[in-house]
């Protein structure tokens, strides 16, 4: 298998997710700016949208979405870690976290903060959205060690990712104290470290 990612982005969620499940697979790095790999590949022929993560299959097909893709390495993880079982209550709290991140953290949330042709007013509408989902979550990890009760799963780090962008775009979330010690334990694993390490520096 091969995960195209590129550094700071939410392709981090399931980059961790191959790296716990141990399963064989090579992380191809792609440049955001020209959607290049460094081979000088066009890595819209791999994703005609451009952005990341994919995943293709040792059969050629290709896998879009981080969701989609960490939900499937978790489903091939042979120690079964990542996710709860599908048809229990549990993986259907992990799916509504994932639709929850990918929906009002990532593309309602956060996400447009980066562009900079968006409007102060526009920016503003997001960040108090972004204020109350935030709030959310901590008043959740108030309770919670995870985001699915007790048990870790790959939807923590796709919260690590988002709450990790936050800096980028002066989003202040000093006053979420649950998930700022949820963000400072995600970081800590030694999954979420090897594979910032491979990916290296995010671009400014």
């Amino acid at each position: 298998m091969k995960l195209y990612y590129a550094p700071g982005t939410i392709s981090l969620m399931p980059h961790v997710a191959l790296i716990e499940s141990d399963l064989c697979f090579v992380a191809i790095k792609v440049d955001e700016a020209t959607k290049k790999l460094a081979n000088g590949e066009d890595y819209t022929a791999i994703n005609p949208l451009g952005y990341v993560p994919a995943l293709t299959l040792d059969d050629g097909s290709v896998l879009l979405e981080a969701a989609a893709i960490a939900q499937y390495v978790a489903d091939r993880d042979p120690l079964g870690k990542l996710a709860p079982p599908n048809g229990s209550i549990e993986r259907a709290k992990l799916q509504a976290w994932l639709n929850f991140l990918s929906s009002e953290m990532h593309k309602g949330g956060i996400g447009p903060l980066f562009y900079a042709a968006l409007d102060e007013r526009a920016k503003g509408v997001f960040r108090d959205r972004s204020k109350a989902r935030f709030a959310f979550i901590d008043e959740h990890l108030s309770t919670h060690e995870y985001l699915v009760g007790e048990a870790y799963s790959i939807a923590d780090v796709g919260l690590y990712a988002i709450a990790g962008w936050t800096s980028r775009v002066g989003f202040d979330i000093q006053a979420y104290p649950h998930l700022i010690a949820h963000h400072a334990r995600i970081g800590h694993r030694d999954s979420v470290r090897e594979a910032q390490s491979i990916e290296g520096p995010v671009p400014p």
